[in-house]
């Protein structure tokens, strides 16, 4: 029996809501009223004659029936949109809106520097970028791509790397080295004044882990207890560069204050690579032009960088 058009586009509706799980962000999405997804929703369970979603003035959740439907929708909805996208985009320059999930330290070292250079060159592209310390789900967020270190990014994604390998570096002044003098092994941080980091998503604090560089390898986990906590990695650079105290922080961030002499690099033997921070996608499979502009664009600005 051959299914009336009207019904695939209420179900397109309902796949918008219940993704969402609420009206005003699904309608703020696709461009129409909170009311009339409301009606579309009604309309739907009456043609069905099953309640899909319960929903409140402050709370919505699928039903039973509901997340059934979903979950059969969602993969073909997807694969519709990506063809369709991949079709238009064939003989088009690359448009339409990147929602980019990163972390704060990967956004500030390498999305923001070349924000400017990315949008020149690809005018009807927008960007997104959404911050957040924690690992993010980028399918269930709906963002089309993310940006973490290689060793969190799940196995079943699609990950490319845009760094060389790094190293943590612990830093401090020289100001600050001159007055309380430098550690010479991970036991002495213990009589530092060591900044911390608190993540925001798990609201844990960031311990630092150093590695023998003796054959032993032996591992030293240490967890900073100084005078500030921080949640934003440039206001604790801040802090070392006024003499505060010692952070750790990736060696690329830092480098250009090793450079001239405002920071200074210890205990490095003992801060082994790791590697760097991936570019990770759901898919290879019809990638919409613009996700392939901007892998290309990060891939590009990593021959850029060397490793140190």
């Amino acid at each position: 029996m051959a299914i009336e058009p009207s019904l695939i586009a209420s179900l397109t509706w309902f796949a918008h809501i219940a993704r969402h799980r609420s009206f005003t962000k699904a309608a703020a999405e696709m461009g129409v009223t909170r009311a009339a997804l409301s009606q579309q929703l009604k309309a739907l369970e009456q043609q069905l004659q099953v309640r899909l979603i319960n929903r409140t003035t402050r709370n919505m959740s699928l039903t039973e029936e509901g997340q059934r439907l979903l979950d059969t929708l969602q993969p073909s909805l997807t694969q519709i949109n990506q063809v369709v996208n991949e079709l238009g985009e064939s003989h088009t320059e690359p448009s339409g809106l990147i929602r980019l999930s990163s972390s704060r330290p990967a956004a500030k070292l390498l999305i923001e520097p070349y924000l400017g250079e990315f949008l020149s060159r690809y005018p009807k592209v927008r960007l997104e970028l959404v911050m957040d310390d924690g690992f993010t789900n980028i399918v269930a967020e709906g963002m089309d791509a993310g940006i973490r270190l290689g060793l969190s990014v799940d196995e079943h994604m699609v990950a490319l790397p845009i760094t060389p390998m790094l190293t943590m570096a612990i830093v401090g002044s020289p100001d600050y080295f001159q007055r309380f003098g430098v550690p010479d092994s991970p036991m002495a941080l213990a009589q530092h004044n060591c900044l911390a980091y608190r993540f925001t998503t798990s609201g844990t604090l960031d311990p630092w882990s150093l590695t023998s560089p003796d054959a032993d390898k032996q591992t030293f986990v240490f967890e900073p207890k100084g005078n500030a906590v921080f949640n934003d990695d440039s206001s604790m650079l801040q802090a070392a560069l006024q003499g505060v105290g010692l952070v750790k922080h990736f060696d690329m961030t830092v480098q250009k204050h090793l450079d001239d002499g405002s920071l200074v690099r210890v205990l490095k033997d003992w801060c082994k690579p790791f590697p760097g921070f991936y570019l990770y996608v759901p898919s290879r499979e019809q990638m919409p032009k613009k996700i392939r502009v901007l892998m290309d664009f990060l891939l590009e600005k990593r021959g850029t960088m060397s490793p140190r």
